[in-house]
């Protein structure tokens, strides 16, 4: 079964300027969370590399760079999809954010599905013990508050 958490934010801002914000300026609204942190160490700061197979990267306060995922999808202003990994993850999992932009009216709609969750064995740390529904619950909370996040340095 393939699990996915798909959470949706409306925010005053054209697609070009919510993709901008969302790629561009991720180092400045990501807000780390315990439960799904990419690495055992402090936060560090993330990053695109704009373009189709560029990475999504976290670079942690020594310096050390973190490769969360590669993106898959690049279709500035409409879509981005990239892949998703937390060192705590068994070396061959990834799961995959997509994030879709929707023109509605002045605003644009923000989406996120987060797919791929359920294939974390039961018994990783990335679960935290929680069975799925639960994990991804969790899930949908945080991507939810990392949208309010980007909406406020929309408005």
């Amino acid at each position: 079964m393939t699990s996915k958490v798909f959470v949706a934010l409306r925010v005053k801002a054209s697609p070009e300027r919510a993709f901008s914000a969302f790629v561009e300026e991720i180092g400045d609204w990501w807000r780390p969370n315990g439960l799904f942190q990419t690495t055992p160490h402090p936060p560090g700061r993330l990053a695109f590399e704009p373009g189709e197979g560029g990475r999504l990267t976290e670079t942690l306060a020594a310096g050390k760079v973190f490769e969360i995922g590669r993106i898959l999808a690049w279709e500035p202003p409409r879509r981005l999809v990239f892949s998703w990994r937390q060192a705590n993850f068994p070396p061959d999992l990834q799961t995959e954010v997509e994030v879709s932009f929707e023109p509605v009216g002045a605003e644009t709609r923000v989406s996120v599905e987060h797919r791929g969750f359920t294939q974390v064995p039961a018994d990783s740390a990335a679960r935290h013990g929680f069975p799925d529904q639960a994990l991804q619950m969790r899930l949908a909370e945080w991507w939810q508050a990392q949208l309010r996040s980007v909406a406020g340095r929309l408005t």
